[in-house]
């Protein structure tokens, strides 16, 4: 199915802010680097595979280039020969080549993209056809031979078994020979005779690949019609036999309906087998024992107004088909005394429902088949001879009847455990796959990947409750329609997303969508118009979540069974994501200052040691920006430790706004912040930080004594220049940071190996 849409579901990261020209200028030099280098290897892999799938067809040009030079020499000449090989060499190894990448396809489940297998036939068709004018001109030495409707054969082969594209193709290649071999070759037909003899391949291929297709669809609509009648057969049977209380897989819509029978109904084929095998030989056993002429069971229809036959031993070729009513004759007497009953002395003028003329037996005995008390069917043996049923043959019959009843309530139960079988295996699947998910878009790919095994599932999405705000988040989506859904927010109001949250519930019922009266996030953010939609609660410790929603464009496809399931499903999809969510916030508590949110010591330390090692690997600028806040002790004394904690937050705030997508920032300690810049030089660096001085000096703080303002001093250190590694870097970055306290504070220094040549602001 799709590709997933999937927004962030911590919220959408502020947007990028450049401190300077000259600061971007490097990154935006080092991206288009990078994006030229995509662009060139792109270009020649584009160049490659093009050369690639041109080298055939040049082949052919060449091929057919010799044929017309060879149509100048003599008959059975050894160069039309050698040409003739080794066009059959190359058409052997096109040929071995595509079916190893056929081969290849079906192993992956990945059919070759059209334009593709079209590109294959038409080289194919190609090579056969300049290889059958070779071989011609090797027979006859002309076109004027009898060997020439080799050609038209291979145009056939060709318009037979290749797309119609590709067949079109052909016969332009073979047109384009034909000509070249009549203008440039010693051929006595000439010219003249182009016209007759292209209208007759054009001809002749076309209506080898028009009746061919009209054959192959005739065949295929065939075929369809064949397995739509089995399939109803199968849940006929299977509703007979209570099987099964719905159809298997819910109906089918489309091409649904021509699809291979399922794994369900597979089973169902044969569990009625089994019950067919076992009355069909409880019935010959019968027949054989009492001497009788026929033995039938009718089985009654779901809705009891008829019985059909399900299964016969007789010697009379012409017996009724049916159905039959419940009221008919003997039929009708049994099933209303729901008991047997025994007549003899029969006359041919007799009426028996199933025998179509005469009556030709005496006797007769017709007992009904139930089970539990409700009527199923009747057993019906009969016999020629005017000799009427004993009390023991009676019994024979009853316990007949009994033994098919058994049957199908064995098969019942078989019918039950393999259904439950294949519904735990599923679960199972989805719990293993969900207890491996540790992040939440891993979750979201194991939820819709078990939702589909379950159900034909074509619409998927997932949503986020924020109790506080009291709002939903669609946080994925995958299926149609996905990208306009993505990340979108709607209130907690009177959608099914908001009544299943509200409720705990699964909605619509039954799974019976329509667009028209259901409103599923809101109404201004409606899923694909698909006849099947179910809301399904994500709750866990009686605590909501979201939901997940799922829609199908089959109906009927979140039936009782599938929605058990699903609803199970959702139960562990739940867990896992809540789980997910525990250990995401885990990491950020390890990673995370508290006050901040910016990069802890030890995060800060790991991601700059990293960033110093890929700027030694590729040779790149990188610096270290150390910021300190002046006098910060008195703050603390004089206003207070809550103002102390709004100027540091409000810091941290500033470095998070000022930094690049590519930097990384974090707490180093107390009032110490650090910002690690990627490809930036001090110059760079030098902007960075007179911003963050700038934006904290402007900012104003309000404390109960009085308005209160900070300022902050900077130290930088550049790779390569301060050192190479996190220690060299820092150790330096603190000197320059000393230097702007020694020197004033609320200013910033770069490391220079004297620092009394400094630059500062």
């Amino acid at each position: 199915m799709n590709a997933y849409v999937v927004g962030r579901i911590r919220g959408v990261a502020g947007p990028r802010r450049h401190l300077a020209d000259n600061w971007a200028a490097g990154a935006a030099s080092a991206n288009g680097r990078m994006v030229g280098m995509d662009q060139l290897v792109t270009s020649l892999v584009t160049l490659r595979r093009g050369a690639r799938r041109a080298l055939p067809l040049g082949a052919v040009a060449l091929l057919g280039a010799l044929v017309v030079w060879l149509a100048t020499e003599p008959p059975a000449s050894p160069a039309t020969g050698a040409v003739l090989g080794l066009g059959a060499a190359l058409f052997a190894l096109r040929a071995w080549r595509r079916r190893a990448a056929g081969r290849l396809s079906r192993t992956r489940g990945q059919p070759d993209p059209e334009p593709l297998a079209v590109w294959r036939d038409l080289e194919l068709g190609a090579l056969l056809v300049v290889a059958a004018y070779a071989l011609v001109l090797y027979l006859d030495g002309s076109l004027a031979g009898p060997s020439y409707p080799l050609t038209l054969v291979a145009v056939a082969v060709v318009g037979a078994f290749a797309r119609l594209p590709a067949s079109l193709g052909t016969m332009a290649v073979g047109l384009g020979l034909h000509a070249a071999v009549l203008h440039w070759g010693h051929d006595a037909l000439g010219l003249r005779t182009l016209g007759p003899h292209a209208g007759f391949l054009v001809v002749f291929g076309l209506l080898n690949v028009l009746s061919l297709r009209i054959e192959v669809a005739r065949l295929r609509r065939a075929a369809q019609e064949q397995l739509v009648a089995e399939r109803q057969r199968v849940r006929d049977e299977a509703r007979r036999h209570r099987l099964l209380q719905v159809a298997p897989d819910g109906p089918c819509e489309g091409d649904a309906a021509y699809a291979p029978l399922g794994a369900q109904e597979r089973l169902l084929c044969s569990s009625i087998e089994q019950i067919e095998l076992s009355t069909l030989l409880a019935l010959r056993l019968l027949r054989q024992g009492l001497g009788a002429h026929t033995a039938m069971l009718l089985w009654l229809e779901p809705g009891g107004d008829e019985l059909v036959v399900g299964e016969l031993v007789s010697d009379d070729p012409e017996l009724a088909e049916g159905p039959f009513s419940v009221r008919d004759g003997i039929f009708g007497a049994a099933l209303a005394r729901s008991q047997p009953v025994c007549v003899s002395g029969l006359k041919p003028s007799y009426i028996l429902p199933y025998y179509q003329g005469a009556c030709p037996v005496r006797a007769l005995c017709a007992v009904p088949v139930a089970e539990h008390g409700r009527a199923r069917g009747v057993l019906v043996v009969d016999r020629t001879g005017d000799r009427p049923f004993a009390a023991s043959e009676q019994e024979l019959c009853e316990q007949a009847a009994s033994f098919a009843v058994l049957s199908a309530q064995n098969e019942r139960v078989f019918a039950q455990l393999d259904r439950t079988k294949a519904e735990q295996g599923k679960l199972y699947r989805a719990a293993q796959a969900l207890g491996a998910a540790t992040t939440e878009q891993q979750v979201v790919d194991a939820a819709v990947a078990s939702a589909r095994e379950i159900a034909a599932v074509d619409f998927a999405a997932f949503t986020l409750f924020d109790p506080e705000a009291q709002a939903h988040q669609i946080c994925a989506v995958s299926g149609e329609r996905a990208e306009p859904l993505v990340g979108q927010r709607f209130p907690h109001a009177s959608g099914l997303v908001s009544m299943v949250v509200r409720n705990g519930q699964a909605l619509p019922y039954r799974g019976e969508y329509d667009a028209a009266q259901h409103v599923v996030f809101d109404r201004n953010l409606q899923p694909p118009d698909l006849p099947s939609l179910v809301v399904l609660p994500l709750v866990v410790h009686e605590q909501p979540l979201g939901t997940l929603v799922l829609g199908s464009r089959r109906r009927g496809a979140f039936g009782d069974a599938a929605r058990g399931l699903l609803e199970v499903l959702a139960s562990h999809v739940a867990v896992s994501l809540s789980n997910a969510r525990m250990v995401r916030r885990l990491a950020e508590q390890a990673t995370t200052d508290g006050m901040t949110g910016l990069l802890n010591k030890r995060a800060l330390v790991e991601a700059a040691e990293l960033k110093i090692s890929a700027a030694r690997r590729f040779g790149r600028r990188l610096s270290l920006v150390l910021c300190d806040l002046d006098h910060f002790k008195c703050i603390n004394d004089t206003h207070g430790h809550d103002v102390g904690d709004m100027v540091i937050k409000e810091l941290g705030r500033i470095q998070q706004r000022a930094r690049r997508g590519t930097d990384a920032a974090g707490r180093f300690g107390g009032e110490e912040f650090v910002v690690v810049c990627e490809e930036t030089d001090a110059r760079g660096a030098l902007l960075l930080a007179e911003r963050i001085r700038a934006e904290l000096g402007q900012t104003t703080f309000h404390a109960a004594a009085g308005p209160v303002r900070c300022t902050c001093s900077v130290g930088i250190a550049t790779y390569p220049d301060a050192g190479t590694s996190w220690e060299e870097l820092f150790k330096a970055a603190d000197a320059a940071l000393y230097h702007s306290k020694r020197t004033g504070r609320d200013k910033a220094t770069v490391w220079s190996p004297a620092l009394g040549q400094h630059a500062a602001a």
